[in-house]
């Protein structure tokens, strides 16, 4: 007991003092363009510290605010280590660079056109070949509900069962999309890990979790038989962290972390 209240019996709320979270920011086509950019390059070094980069494949596109048929997206043959504002590609809506010089990856034009067009609310969508997405890949299943994390994508997650080689077909690209559904997440056989957000925050965190809980998951099953975590419980956490807004909300401290030290990925 305290205070003569029955603590025993009181569900908290994730953020306790919820009236100290900032209100949205109101921004103009420029500065919301410039936040998308500086969000998107971090996502990009945060990838390349954390070892998902391949060679030359992965990409991760942010929607322009104000062309909302254009995305940014990086130059193909740039290390994710190396990837600054000004080496960023603007992206029309039949594969033409617009701003920026450099290389366009044709698969990353093929996959993420065909989603940003289907997905209106849709703003970044994150790819790569990072090891333990690529290896969960090979075995054509969903992830299964083993820990906290994992319920992020409790029936929020799909399997595209597809896998014909490099993505340059714009009827795969549609297909992937048209799987891909509503959607946060999808596993593509064969090939990687796929997430979508309604902000550069957002699709990036989900990644980089999907990647640790593929990871997870196979070190579970390699040690014996994981004890899953009942539809009910799976269904109540991922209410809590499955949503745009805690999506959002767990890559600032990456963010923060990653552009102190490495202030000149803004230039």
């Amino acid at each position: 007991m305290m205070g003569g209240i029955n603590m025993n019996n009181k569900i908290n709320n994730i953020v306790m003092n919820a009236d100290g979270i900032p209100e949205a920011v109101v921004r103009t086509f420029e500065e919301e363009r410039l936040y998308r950019k500086q969000q998107l390059v971090a996502a990009y070094r945060l990838f390349g510290k954390f070892g998902f980069d391949e060679g030359v494949a992965g990409h991760i596109t942010v929607r322009d605010p104000e062309l909302t048929d254009h995305f940014w997206v990086n130059p193909m043959g740039v290390s994710f280590k190396q990837i600054t504002i000004s080496s960023l590609l603007l992206v029309n809506h039949e594969g033409k660079v617009v701003e920026g010089t450099g290389l366009l990856n044709g698969a990353a034009f093929t996959i993420h056109s065909q989603i940003h067009a289907a997905r209106p609310e849709v703003v970044s969508v994150a790819h790569s070949h990072s090891v333990y997405g690529k290896t969960w890949a090979t075995l054509g299943r969903l992830l299964d509900p083993l820990t906290q994390d994992s319920c992020a994508f409790y029936n929020d997650h799909v399997l595209f069962d597809v896998f014909n080689g490099v993505v340059l077909d714009m009827s795969e690209g549609e297909l992937l999309a048209k799987a891909l559904g509503n959607k946060k997440a999808a596993i593509l056989q064969n090939h990687g890990l796929l997430t979508v957000g309604e902000s550069v925050e957002s699709a990036a965190w989900w990644y980089i979790t999907m990647e640790r809980t593929c990871q997870a998951q196979l070190m579970a099953e390699a040690a014996g038989t994981p004890k899953l975590i009942s539809d009910e419980a799976a269904s109540a956490t991922f209410n809590t962290v499955g949503s745009e807004m805690a999506g959002a909300f767990q890559f600032k401290p990456l963010f923060d972390v990653i552009s102190a030290e490495q202030p000149g990925m803004f230039d």
